[in-house]
């Protein structure tokens, strides 16, 4: 009997599905589950500690890189233990009462996040292996509005069905039946055609794809990119509900209506309409007028912000503005996949993922400052001048990017190898300082944890020492340093090369 075949974007949509099921069930879907079981407002925030494991996936992403599971293939092999392992651990969570199983209910939330990023990581290199430059566009669209899907589903609509109809235990052993969507969908896939073998070990599935990457001409001024493309858009949406609630006056039901359903809807379609447009566009092009796009519509918050507020205004101006962003997410995802070797696509694009998040975490204190000194008129026409870099490195790279759309390859740098040594080795010298923040942040939350479940001292809790915020400070301004030296190198070389 022949195995039935699905199209491609089908099969995306529905692993896009089980990709952002997860995600939701770790973080506020469980937060409300604990908030209604009255767990103390402490232990909600150490739970909040599992999404590390999105943040961390690039460290054991060369693992799925270099070694290949014993059947259906490297990629469509994890797909399915990973998706397998999540069927198990949120079902498990099923069986959990916060208020006699907080500890094993942590633990499998842990465990949880672990499988779901490892799922992401193999999900994102097998779009990558699968789709030509043709179709990454719409390919990135249909896999971001199955994601947005899930996040509905596991989210919005979980909590509506645990107030309802069902109990927190049965919500969760039905989303983890809902993972078989994800099974299913592996099953019916193809794996990619491997065009290069995989790393020969794992050694080289770590040390490979940093020192292709970084031998690639305009690598830094890529990384950049990667930082400083979304920003306007994160810039906004840091202080979103904030500005709505507060500044504006309206309920918590009308965000939550319109901001968040009316804005998810808006994205999913921005997505959509931004792959159907890459379809006929180049990627430079996309990323250029969807980046335009997306930094001019943040005008409309300081339209908000200077009229009195209106229902029918608000929505009219958050469905524009996230259409634009689903528009600029489709073409960021598509250029994430454009930059990625396919032998060594999981890693590297565990890693530029990871990096393209930075402004998304870190903007935040910075929005904040400017609100409290500028005020939200003047914030928003600010948002709009941040965006502005974005689009002067985009422009920037366009040699490099248009010669891999077209020939597939990447080009190789030619100056300055001992400049950029000293700026390799100053990144690697602010990742470390990075790494050992983290591993004294975990430590010190163990710790807590131990001291909060195994002693009557329920209320205890500690401010971070010094050390660790001056050890966080001192690796964001060393990685910072080296991104610019980087980036000035390139633009050196770019210049060199080109009059040459």
């Amino acid at each position: 009997m022949p195995r039935i075949k699905l199209p491609t974007n089908i099969i995306l949509i529905l692993l896009g599905f089980a990709s952002g099921l997860p995600l939701a069930l770790t973080a506020g879907t469980l937060q409300a589950w604990l908030t209604v079981e009255n767990v103390d407002i402490r232990t909600i925030g150490f739970f909040s500690l599992v999404g590390q494991a999105y943040v961390l996936k690039f460290l054991w992403s060369p693992m799925m890189d270099r070694y290949t599971p014993p059947f259906l293939g490297r990629r469509r092999g994890w797909l399915l233990t990973t998706q397998i392992l999540l069927i198990i651990s949120i079902a498990t969570m099923g069986f959990m009462n916060p208020s006699q199983h907080l500890w094993w209910l942590a633990t499998l939330a842990v465990v949880v996040a672990f499988c779901s990023a490892s799922q992401d990581i193999v999900f994102d290199a097998y779009k990558t292996d699968l789709l030509s430059a043709e179709e990454r566009g719409i390919g990135a669209a249909t896999s971001v509005m199955g994601y947005r899907i899930s996040m509905l589903v596991s989210g919005g609509l979980a909590l509506w069905l645990a107030d309802k109809f069902l109990t927190w235990q049965q919500l969760y052993l039905l989303m983890a039946g809902l993972m078989v969507i994800g099974v299913i969908a592996t099953l019916l896939s193809r794996e990619p055609e491997e065009d290069l073998a995989p790393p020969a070990s794992l050694k080289d599935a770590i040390y490979e794809p940093l020192a292709e990457f970084f031998s690639r001409n305009n690598a830094w001024l890529i990384l950049l990119l990667l930082v400083f493309y979304k920003m306007g858009d994160a810039f906004v949406m840091a202080l979103n509900t904030n500005f709505l609630l507060n500044a504006l006056g309206f309920s918590l039901s009308e965000v939550g209506t319109v901001n968040k359903t009316v804005g998810m809807a808006a994205t999913i379609l921005g997505a959509l309409l931004g792959g159907y447009l890459m379809r006929n566009m180049s990627l430079f092009r996309a990323l250029l007028v969807f980046g335009l796009l997306q930094g001019i519509s943040n005008i409309g918050y300081w339209f908000l912000a200077v009229t009195p507020p209106h229902i029918i205004s608000m929505g009219s101006i958050i469905f524009l503005e996230n259409i634009f962003s689903g528009m600029g997410t489709a073409a960021f995802v598509a250029l994430l996949m454009t930059l990625c070797n396919k032998s060594l696509s999981a890693t590297q694009f565990a890693l530029l993922s990871a990096l393209s998040a930075v402004g998304r975490v870190y903007i935040g204190p910075v929005a904040s400052i400017f609100v409290s000194t500028y005020g939200w008129p003047l914030f928003y026409l600010i948002s709009i001048g941040v965006a502005v870099p974005g689009i002067l490195l985009l422009l920037a790279c366009r040699t490099s990017l248009v010669y891999t759309q077209t020939t597939g390859l990447f080009q190789r740098r030619v100056k300055f190898a001992n400049s950029y040594k000293f700026a390799v080795y100053a990144l690697l010298a602010g990742v470390s300082c990075l790494a050992i923040w983290l591993l004294s942040l975990l430590i010190f939350s163990f710790s807590a944890v131990k001291i909060y479940f195994f002693t009557s001292q329920l209320s205890l809790w500690f401010d971070l020492p010094y050390y660790q915020n001056l050890i966080f400070n001192i690796g964001i301004g060393i990685g910072a340093i080296s991104l610019i030296i980087g980036g000035s190198l390139d633009f050196l070389a770019v210049r060199k090369v080109t009059k040459q």
